[in-house]
């Protein structure tokens, strides 16, 4: 059988990518497996399948293929294709040939979101605002003139305002923004001057305590790894903006705390913790689990002893255009107080902590306008588009104090 033809039975088989309408990346089982409920099963109906049977060598070759020839999207449909017809293409797909992006530069299954990006070059994304309906959404691609229709719609955000401050809830779908659904993520909330701003993710943090005298305790007091204050959320990340009130200080100040990600991660041979499973609370399934599991309180944030700390990269005063100005490189066009670019904090990190001069300057993310309600967004290792996206948003909320 032609090559060709296998693709084509394949994306067919793959409804929840298939049409535009719905281009984001579905969580894992969360729309074919809830409308399939009074049907037979997937794995059941894939058993009939002709390529159910296949040779593990021939099915990886097969995987390996698509995988190599489709880089972009919507053509890298065809991967999400091959692991949406059983499970054993599935355990194929994910673990032996769908590399990380930080390996691979690639975003492909929607864990990937959570997951560090690329250590080499940053990927470019876009957001568009939408300002009648308060809602953002982050596209993969260089910017829509470029992409046009076929640009890939990744996270969107909705923002919402409180009594005690403004809150954007972030999620998978583009119009779904419960926090039951499955394509719920996490949220971003401000303090009421607009100063500081949490960002919160749906999946409580890993704690690493000594498994060995957890063992030694009864079952009824053995705490489990997964620890949360909440069932829903834990803290991830805080950014912090400097107050500016006289404005004598110039543009804006910003720093991110990322609690997720520890200081070692940019020294030589660091590494961070990257999530292999999207695990989502708003799942019935998953919330009952996870509750029976949270036994303890840890104050609901990720233990890292030494976090990562993020600034602003200072912009230099041109005498000609007698402004502010940061070399974007070409991805930025338009001025504006949102527009940023963050580095590692050298001073907060430590110059003893063998971190190279190299890492200390290298932009981890960069944000800024170049449209009318279109801005860039560009990040890399060691932080996940989730968190780049969260910090971007933050820059959307009015700060009268801080400018």
């Amino acid at each position: 059988m032609p090559f060709k033809k296998i693709v084509r039975e394949l994306r067919g088989r793959n409804k929840a990518v298939g049409r535009r309408g719905r281009s984001h990346i579905a969580p894992e089982g969360s729309s074919s497996s809830s409308s399939s409920s009074s049907s037979p099963s997937t794995d059941e109906c894939s058993e009939q399948s002709i390529w159910v049977d296949l040779p593990p060598e021939l099915l990886l070759d097969i995987i390996h293929r698509i995988e190599s020839g489709q880089t972009l999207w919507p053509g890298r449909r065809d991967v999400v294709a091959c692991a949406s017809v059983c499970r054993s293409w599935r355990e194929m797909t994910k673990d032996e040939v769908v590399k990380v992006p930080e390996l691979s530069g690639l975003l492909t299954f929607p864990v990937s979101l959570k997951q560090p990006g690329p250590r080499d070059a940053p990927i470019q994304c876009f957001i568009k605002r939408e300002r009648a309906t308060g809602i953002y959404r982050l596209y993969l691609g260089l910017s829509p003139a470029l992409s046009g229709d076929k640009s890939k719609l990744l996270l969107s955000a909705k923002k919402v305002r409180r009594a005690t401050g403004m809150e954007f809830v972030v999620s998978l779908s583009g119009n779904d923004f419960s926090r039951s659904s499955t394509s719920y993520i996490g949220k971003l909330r401000s303090n009421f001057l607009g100063t500081k701003f949490t960002v919160y993710e749906n999946r409580p943090p890993l704690v690493h305590s000594e498994t060995s005298s957890n063992r030694k305790q009864p079952p009824s007091m053995r705490v489990s790894p997964w620890v949360s204050s909440s069932p829903h959320s834990y803290k991830m990340a805080s950014i912090l903006y400097e107050l500016n009130v006289l404005r004598t200080r110039g543009p804006r100040r910003m720093q991110c705390i990322m609690n997720s990600i520890p200081v070692s991660s940019i020294q030589e041979g660091g590494q961070v913790h990257s999530p292999t499973e999207f695990t989502n609370l708003g799942n019935k399934k998953n919330k009952k689990s996870m509750m029976d599991l949270c036994t303890g309180n840890m104050g609901g944030e990720s233990v890292v002893k030494e976090p990562l700390v993020l600034k602003n990269k200072s912009p230099r005063w041109h005498e000609q255009l007698q402004c502010w100005c940061l070399n974007f490189k070409g991805r930025v066009t338009v001025a504006s107080v949102k527009n940023f670019q963050l580095i590692a904090a050298a001073a907060e990190a430590g110059k003893n902590m063998n971190i190279p001069e190299e890492e200390q300057e290298r932009v981890i993310l960069q944000f800024g306008k170049i449209g009318k309600d279109i801005f860039t967004m560009d990040y890399r290792y060691p932080i996940s588009a989730f968190q780049a996206f969260a910090i971007c948003l933050s820059s959307f909320d009015t700060k009268p104090v801080c400018e």
